[in-house]
């Protein structure tokens, strides 16, 4: 059978004010009426059964998935008593499976990308599930590039594809690229070989955990311990404050001998910054957009407005800017620059008399 691991952790720090600390961006409303979770586990009904839908997230916002995702099963929302980035999810969602399916498949994703036109995302998920049982592989979704995108990670892939399943060529993973700089990027754009990593896994239960114990024995020495636990909370406790910090891109996939990748042509964003919402949210002809809020424009463009409080807003003479706004705070930046959110989300966290805007 396939099973769904949702990753949920992550503090959302380059989305501040509007996430925060207690209720992260997988669990706030960016684009209408649903959460990035919501939107997440919608999606992924159509293409498996809710009970066979795990959700990984700190322990701390146990409560908020299960608010925001009743219809999950209580004992499949795991709660991590810290973060140790992807790895030790990814393990602790294996080891929690092993005994009940050990030849099961695991679709592995994050809670808070976007993404349309979700019968071919199917279709692309259904290919890299038989690839994954058919060939004992690490599979990877990548997405076709459009731009030159310094905000992404990059596959390599071979010239040609070694497999066609289910009318989509797969094709051996060469090599994988974090974030590079803009002259790369249009080279990797430019040479056709390269797909954007969507950080949407695919493999059998068995299989990563022969990964891990590979690539990772020090993850994998705690995984057996878990597997042969009654996976109460304080076991999985003891697997998280064993383990090391570690994506499982680095940990296993950069290293790994039999990894393949199958490219998407859906519409998929990791919506990482404010600019990613600007670009997603409908606009008006001079290209700005407004959520939440009743706003005026006079003179500006390319702006985006999104408010929690539904004030009204007033933006003249100024382009690419974001103003969000809640309760207590205002952020005000431009677009190109949105990144640097995460900076002030830190320079918060390290006063005293500041923390409480996190």
């Amino acid at each position: 059978m396939t099973y769904a691991l949702i990753m949920a952790g992550g503090a959302g720090t380059r989305f501040w004010p509007k996430s925060r600390i207690s209720n992260p961006k997988q669990f706030i409303r960016l684009f209408g009426d649903d959460t990035m979770l919501q939107k997440t586990v919608k999606r992924l009904s159509g293409f498996l059964p809710h009970q066979r839908m795990m959700v990984i997230t700190n322990e701390e916002y146990v409560s908020i998935v299960k608010e925001q995702a009743p219809q999950l099963s209580p004992s499949f929302i795991i709660g991590e008593p810290v973060a140790k980035n992807t790895a030790p999810c990814v393990a602790a969602g294996a080891s929690l499976l092993y005994k009940k399916d050990p030849n099961g498949i695991m679709v592995v994703l994050p809670a808070d990308h976007l993404i349309g036109n979700n019968e071919e995302f199917y279709s692309v998920l259904e290919t890299a599930v038989n690839v994954a049982s058919k060939e004992n592989s690490l599979v990877t979704i990548g997405i076709e590039p459009n731009r030159s995108e310094t905000g992404y990670g990059y596959i390599r892939k071979q010239p040609y594809a070694d497999i066609f399943e289910s009318g989509h060529p797969v094709f051996e993973v060469r090599n994988f690229t974090e974030k590079p700089d803009f002259e790369t990027a249009l080279r990797f754009l430019e040479s056709g070989e390269y797909l954007w990593n969507s950080g949407i896994f695919v493999w059998k239960v068995s299989t990563i955990t022969k990964a891990f114990q590979e690539y990772l024995p020090e993850v994998y020495f705690s995984m057996e311990t878990l597997m042969e636990s009654d996976k109460k909370q304080e076991d999985i406790a003891e697997f998280y404050h064993a383990c090391p910090s570690v994506s499982i891109d680095y940990g296993i996939m950069e290293k790994a001998d039999k990894v393949h990748v199958v490219p998407g042509n859906f519409e998929w964003n990791d919506v990482g910054s404010w600019k990613a919402v600007h670009e997603l949210t409908g606009k008006d002809e001079n290209g700005n957009a407004a959520e939440g809020s009743k706003t005026i424009f006079v003179n500006a463009k390319s702006n985006l407005v999104h408010s929690e409080t539904g004030k009204l807003i007033a933006v003249a003479g100024v382009e690419n800017i974001a103003v969000v706004e809640t309760e207590d705070s205002i952020l005000v930046v431009d677009l190109d620059s949105s990144q640097d959110v995460k900076e002030i989300h830190e320079r918060l966290s390290k006063n005293k008399d500041s923390r409480k805007y996190i």
